[in-house]
């Protein structure tokens, strides 16, 4: 698959929807009483995805796609043994890189999860809603505009669902920011700092099998912001982008020198190794900033490379006071009750817990426990997949729209586009045709 950026206005031009298109901002899906539920690539993600699923109550575990036989049955043999005896039927699909269209011909699930390496999601998800199924598919939802727009246009043409699987969104931080943000806590918002900050080049060790197997190769031919879904999704929600109150406008992007990765390869693997014969010319940092339609700004940062502590930043500032994370930190003008006298300190560690405790969200009230158990990122990943089945069962909205997962996915192409343009700005498409401003806000959800 190609890996051209996006180039900045002409291709973003807004093309005509398809007949009979549905709005999917707030659309609402046929209730299931069961999900029957199908999955594409059950490697590290993957599996955990389908074991967890398989432990929600209200679905059946009709199929599991791998190229590698052995993960597909190991993932297989999991469900079995955690279902409560509900996925006996469970079939598995291996071998050949087009068996996951036969598996959705033939099994017709009615939500398919997709967890695949990048290039695999766009087309993938496409098919599956093509063939009647509700598609939830790993970060970033795609890799070219051009895929968002076909994403789109299959959503609304089918009337089903298709999410990009934000996790983040569900930690118990961001669901507490979120709920301080839709209170007023902080005032009106002005600016967000999200990040992707997470060094992974051990992955490169994969080199015939698994994640490096086919993520370095992304490190070599791109450079800007390959990962930005995770730090910048919350920060859109805080912001409701996308959702009536405001939306994605610009974008300026600008990466480092692209140095450790070739260090790495060096230093790790033999000089006639392929890795070596690799340029990773992506910048090891990069920094986009963000301008929203009412002139709000989002830095937005990713590297995978630097050895440096995981970061996702996760600042929300407003006229009222400023909440972040890694460490966690509320600052307040007059302070935080109990915790600070002004807004010149931080509230942190211990003293954020009253504060915490006063804004919990009733969806982490009602889950979190549970959650801990169940594990995942602690506890957000089965937040998620939790949500995901009830929302397919009640019949209700989900928690991020197919519009959602386009803008934060388009970060990755924008920034290409503008890095390789000296930072020049590049409009961000407006995949919802102009419906965003009448698109409900995410509701604090019980």
């Amino acid at each position: 698959m190609s890996m051209v950026p996006a180039f900045a206005h002409a291709e973003n031009s807004t093309p005509s929807p398809v007949a009979g298109a549905v709005y999917m901002g707030d659309f609402t899906a046929p209730k299931l009483d069961t999900v029957k539920c199908a999955f594409i690539g059950v490697g590290a993600r993957g599996s955990g995805h389908a074991a967890s699923i398989a432990q929600i109550e209200g679905t059946e575990i009709v199929a599991i796609c791998d190229l590698y036989e052995d993960l597909a049955k190991k993932s297989a043999d999991t469900c079995k043994e955690v279902g409560g005896g509900r996925h006996k039927k469970l079939t598995t699909y291996t071998g050949g890189e087009s068996d996951w269209k036969k598996m959705l011909k033939k099994e017709k699930p009615d939500a398919v999860f997709i967890a695949t390496p990048w290039e695999d999601h766009a087309p993938m998800a496409i098919e599956a809603m093509k063939q009647g199924a509700h598609a939830f598919v790993e970060v970033p939802l795609a890799l070219t505009v051009q895929e968002m727009w076909e994403i789109v246009d299959t959503s609304e043409k089918t009337g089903k669902h298709c999410m990009m699987m934000e996790n983040v969104n569900y930690g118990r931080e961001e669901l507490i920011y979120l709920n301080m943000c839709r209170q007023g806590a902080i005032g009106e918002l002005l600016h967000g700092e999200a990040a992707y900050i997470h060094e992974l080049r051990g992955q490169m060790n994969s080199v015939e099998r698994g994640t490096g197997s086919w993520r370095t190769y992304h490190y070599a031919k791109r450079d800007g912001n390959l990962y930005p879904t995770h730090g910048l999704g919350p920060v859109a929600q805080y912001m409701n982008l996308a959702r009536g109150e405001d939306n994605f406008q610009f974008i300026n992007s600008f990466s480092s020198p692209g140095k450790g990765r070739n260090l790495y390869a060096k230093k790790n693997f033999d000089a006639g190794h392929k890795w070596n014969a690799l340029d990773f010319k992506g910048g090891d940092m990069n920094t986009s900033i963000i301008k929203t339609t009412l002139g709000r700004t989002i830095m937005v940062q990713w590297d995978e490379t630097s050895p440096r502590p995981y970061s996702r930043l996760n600042l929300i500032q407003g006229t009222k006071g400023t909440l972040a994370g890694f460490p966690n930190r509320v600052a307040l003008e007059g302070g935080v009750d109990g915790a600070t006298d002004s807004h010149h300190e931080w509230a942190e560690g211990e003293k954020l817990e009253a504060i915490f405790e006063k804004y919990e969200h009733p969806l982490y009230k009602r889950l979190g426990e549970l959650a801990k158990k169940m594990g995942g990122h602690g506890g957000m990943d089965f937040i998620m997949r939790y949500r995901i089945i009830e929302c397919l069962r009640k019949g209700q909205p989900i928690d991020q729209n197919v519009y959602e997962g386009c803008f934060w996915s388009a970060v990755g192409p924008l920034s290409e586009a503008s890095v390789a343009q000296n930072g020049a700005p590049q409009e961000f498409p407006d995949f919802t045709r102009g419906k965003w401003k009448n698109t409900k806000a995410l509701d604090i959800i019980a």
